[in-house]
């Protein structure tokens, strides 16, 4: 959808991207000018020689922020957004992401294609590496589906591997999920996800900080990481290597006082160096959402003691009840098979009788719907009684 240049950017976004296209000017530089003159009205009127006396600020960048006021590049960019769907966004402007705005560098402006929601403060970040095992693309689409389906945005960085199973799993959860660049909107990278940043933005967002036509440069892929951290109340590694961007951003979480969870993986493959060593240093081990949701604070969901209900456990997880839905029949044949009791997935699949590819997709699907709950070591119990079974299943005897 094209948008008219007036609708692009706010009056106050237009004169923040002025020093933001403006070369050196950086968070901090920014901030540094604002504390100083108080506005970027003020900066933009201060003379040369006031802006070189500003701590941080050189020569060469007080000139570039001195000709920002009179130069065409901010008009040229602001056009160029309207005629590819995109908004631009700034520090000062209401939608720009409050959790982001708090770190010690938020990005001066957002480049945006869909939109940003309140339920988006509720939001995890998923990472790891482009090269994945099996093993990683399956539990990057399983998390990010798991944690859509329980509320949560998943935010992620569109890359190869991880990031793309993840916004992979959350839009096949029917949930919202925000992709963020390390290059200019006016094209994707990697391309062969140009499709899935299409699905992205229409359920969703997908930005970046960096302008229209900035290359993914790998300086600008740090950058672009602190943004992903930021958006997120936590952090998730499924597979990192030991040199990996996955393990700069579980810093930066740190840093930024966000919760870091990793999940464990074997220890003679590469892929799991970095997430062992997470947990080995205090990252938690997440094995299940319930690891998840039992560390994060209530953002954005209903948290229901287990105490407050009747019939459940104190292992019961912290969420409404199951909702009714009609189960399919390999959901219907797990339900059945499921008790009070905990149930190995070698021994789900001897009392269903059916291929465990099957059966993997009936549980997360349970999982999604409040129906099943999963514990460490492929184990998994029924959140609910014979007659609740039955009455979530509309149809269908338990």
């Amino acid at each position: 959808m094209k948008h008219e240049p007036d609708t692009v950017a706010s009056p106050t976004a237009r004169k923040y991207l002025r020093l933001h296209l403006a070369d050196g000017v950086g968070p901090v530089r920014l901030a540094n000018l604002l504390k100083y003159f108080g506005s970027v009205d003020e900066i933009l009127s201060a003379a040369l020689s006031a802006l070189e006396k500003v701590d941080g600020v050189g020569p060469a960048t007080a000139r570039a922020v001195f000709a920002a006021r009179s130069d065409d590049r901010t008009e040229h960019e602001i056009d160029r957004a309207a005629r590819l769907g995109l908004r631009i966004l700034c520090l000062a402007d209401p939608e720009y992401p409050p959790a982001l705005a708090r770190i010690p560098d938020p990005p001066v402006c957002l480049y945006v294609r869909g939109r940003f929601r309140p339920e988006d403060r509720g939001a995890v970040s998923v990472v790891g590496t482009r090269r994945c095992s099996h093993y990683g693309s399956e539990q990057a689409r399983r998390f990010g589906a798991l944690l859509a389906g329980a509320g949560f945005t998943v935010v992620s960085g569109l890359a190869r591997g991880v990031d793309g199973c993840a916004h992979e799993g959350a839009l096949e959860a029917g949930g919202r999920t925000i992709a963020v660049l390390a290059n200019g909107l006016s094209e994707i990278y990697p391309p062969e996800h140009e499709p899935l940043a299409r699905r992205v933005a229409a359920h969703g967002a997908v930005i970046s900080e960096t302008p229209l036509d900035a290359a993914p440069e790998q300086g600008n892929f740090p950058r672009r990481n602190r943004i992903v951290v930021g958006l997120g109340a936590g952090l998730l590694v499924v597979e990192a290597p030991k040199r990996s961007g996955a393990l700069i951003s579980a810093r930066l979480a740190t840093e930024y006082n966000r919760e870091v969870f990793a999940l464990p993986g074997r220890v003679d493959t590469v892929q799991s160096f970095g997430t062992n060593r997470l947990i080995r240093d205090g990252a938690a081990l997440v094995t299940c959402l319930e690891d998840i949701l039992e560390e994060l604070p209530a953002v954005e969901r209903k948290v229901v003691p287990a105490s407050a209900r009747t019939g459940t456990s104190p292992a019961a997880d912290h969420r409404d009840p199951p909702m009714p839905f009609d189960a399919t029949p390999d959901e219907q044949a797990v339900l059945d098979a499921l008790g009070t009791e905990e149930i190995t997935l070698d021994a789900l699949c001897r009392a269903c009788d059916i291929p465990v590819h099957r059966i993997t997709t009936a549980l997360m699907s349970l999982q999604l719907r409040g129906a099943v709950r999963q514990f460490p070591g492929d184990r998994y119990i029924c959140r609910c009684t014979a007659e609740e079974a039955s009455a979530i299943c509309p149809g269908e005897s338990a």
